[in-house]
């Protein structure tokens, strides 16, 4: 490197991958270790910074898209892993300015403020030749729904759901499934709790599928298992039995911590 400081690599870095992004206020913040292609641990200096411009106005050269987010829209996003409590971290110890930064703008078709914004997620139903519904087992230090069965799932970014649910199937279990093989059965508006974020649950049923379901993502999932409809283990995610329970007995819809009905 031959770059005088970490800090000047950094701001090479950003001229090269996105002109135009200059941040002020450069401070250490954390260091981070990841792993290189052949295995070794990597210290990663991570920084600081306030930039107040618009993303769009950047040469994005590296990678597909910039926006703004809070950190209460980071569960709508999949990040690296780590990433989101660094973030969080560094939000608790540097309270940011009230409101967007000047010039930001919303994503197109955004809500406008004070509207609750739902968090979208994709639920995959499979069920085999014996009627068994496919489930995983959460790690054990998840920070929802630890030690519980759930489908397979995952939010939707800037994707069309069904892309989402093919993406997370092959990501997190090792099933090919193809997009026109899949249907919504169910949907689901639900809220954990009064001031949580509302959420809509999209399970999709995959009528076929190519692969044999295999722990891909071990952090997240520590096992796949086919269970039979009526033996369904104890530690169930509540709104997928809710869920489950409605597409058996064919009802599309079905609604949690609203007021039941």
């Amino acid at each position: 490197m031959d770059d005088p400081c970490l800090e000047a690599t950094l701001r090479r870095e950003l001229a090269e991958e996105v002109p135009g992004l200059e941040p002020t206020g450069l401070m250490p913040f954390a260091v981070e270790r990841a792993t290189s292609v052949d295995g070794l641990a990597v210290p990663v200096q991570v920084y600081g910074g306030r930039w107040n411009g618009d993303p769009d106005t950047v040469d994005l050269r590296e990678g597909v898209l910039l926006r703004w987010f809070t950190v209460d829209m980071l569960d709508r996003l999949s990040l690296s892993p780590g990433l989101g409590d660094l973030i969080r971290c560094h939000a608790a110890k540097h309270p940011a300015a009230d409101g967007p930064p000047d010039g930001a703008r919303p994503l197109s078709g955004e809500a406008p403020a004070g509207t609750e914004l739902h968090i979208v997620g994709v639920h995959l139903h499979l069920q085999d030749e014996h009627g068994r519904i496919l489930l995983g087992l959460r790690h054990p230090v998840s920070k929802f729904a630890p030690n519980t069965w759930h489908f397979l799932t995952g939010h939707c970014e800037r994707e069309a759901a069904i892309t989402c649910l093919v993406r997370e199937a092959k990501e997190e279990v090792g099933l090919i499934i193809e997009p026109d093989d899949v249907e919504l059965v169910h949907t689901v508006h639900h809220v954990d709790s009064p001031g949580a974020r509302p959420r809509i649950g999209l399970v999709f049923r995959a009528h076929s599928w190519t692969g044999t379901p295999e722990v891909l993502e071990p952090d997240r999932c520590v096992e796949w298992r086919w269970w039979k409809p009526q033996d369904l283990p104890a530690e169930v995610v509540p709104y997928t039995r809710r869920a489950i329970e409605g597409i058996l007995g064919g009802r599309p819809y079905s609604e949690m911590g609203w007021g039941e009905r």
